[in-house]
């Protein structure tokens, strides 16, 4: 689809509203003007303050907790510029809620990720725009053009300055963020370790056995999200206790933070949590350990390839 010569506009729904006005700072353009509210049964009403005919529409909005809410945002907003004659509409999801429901994990499962990929299709986006989904296959769940940026050249950037290749190591805190883990280690400099566990229940679990070396090093855990913070936290006292590991770091692209995700950081050996602004973070949750990096710049620089219809790839280093 060619989008040259269409004006772009940039709509915040209110999972992120911070980060939809950084994006549209970064463009250099204003925020589009659209409300976004509840009637009194908690419906949701979606008011576009603006023409959009004939333009290239962004909506930002992550799917994160209210999940259903902001997804239904996500979906009505999708469904308003559509029938106000928008050009293209491009969905800007940074963090993809669902996303763990993959697969057929047992009988009689559902794969949401499936399902609500077809009904961001089904209200009417052109495109997808994302960032480290859990897992990369859902991709194909799309039967529209997708983006998918990768967090770690953002998270390896404020990492290299801290630390030195030979002294550090970075840890995938279970089998499914080796790649992840080996893609920060590579520009990084440093090693490699992995963490072997076994989950006995869902948001549980218990470390088994350290592959690698991280004795006398400091350690970089590295994974896709952080949500009840159990596996962090698991990795993070095996490498201390089992491994002799000197100090502990972790990163993640997605803060979901939930249940007792603060206090068991807090607790933990985790002597700094690195996160991205996918998901906005509510004040009381910043707690020291805790620092944002903010993707504003990526999205913006995406955004405006996608639009002048010039490959995304580079940004990915």
């Amino acid at each position: 689809m060619n989008t040259r010569g269409k004006d772009i506009k940039i709509f915040n729904a209110n999972a992120n509203p911070a980060l939809g006005k950084r994006i549209a700072e970064e463009l250099g353009i204003p925020l589009g003007g659209a409300i976004v509210e509840r009637f009194s049964d908690k419906e949701i009403s979606v008011s576009i303050k603006e023409t959009v005919r004939g333009s290239h529409v962004f909506v930002v909005q992550s799917t994160s907790e209210p999940v259903n809410d902001n997804l239904m945002e996500l979906l009505i907003m999708i469904d308003a510029f559509k029938r106000a004659s928008a050009s293209v509409v491009t969905a800007v999801v940074p963090y993809y809620g669902y996303a763990r429901q993959d697969r057929k994990a047992k009988a009689r499962d559902a794969i949401s990720a499936k399902l609500v990929a077809d009904l961001i299709t089904a209200a009417g986006a052109d495109r997808i725009l994302t960032m480290d989904l859990h897992s990369p296959q859902i991709q194909g769940f799309f039967s529209i053009p997708l983006d998918h940026l990768q967090g770690v050249p953002l998270l390896a950037a404020y990492f290299k300055k801290q630390f030195k290749p030979e002294t550090t190591i970075c840890v995938s805190p279970d089998l499914g963020s080796v790649t992840r883990a080996r893609n920060m280690s590579e520009k990084i400099g440093t090693g490699l370790a992995i963490i072997d566990k076994r989950r006995q229940k869902a948001n549980s679990s218990e470390v088994m056995n350290i592959i690698g070396d991280v004795k006398g090093k400091d350690v970089i855990i590295v994974d896709d999200m952080v949500d009840t913070a159990g596996t962090l936290c698991n990795a993070a006292k095996a490498v201390i206790e089992i491994g002799g590991a000197k100090e502990v770091y972790a990163s993640a692209t997605h803060g979901v933070l939930s249940g007792p995700a603060i206090e068991r950081i807090k607790d933990s050996y985790i002597k700094e949590l690195v996160l991205l602004n996918t998901i906005d973070i509510p004040g009381n949750k910043l707690i020291d350990k805790i620092k944002v990096l903010d993707t504003a710049e990526l999205f913006a620089n995406t955004i405006d390839r996608i639009h002048e219809d010039k490959p995304v790839s580079p940004l990915f280093n």
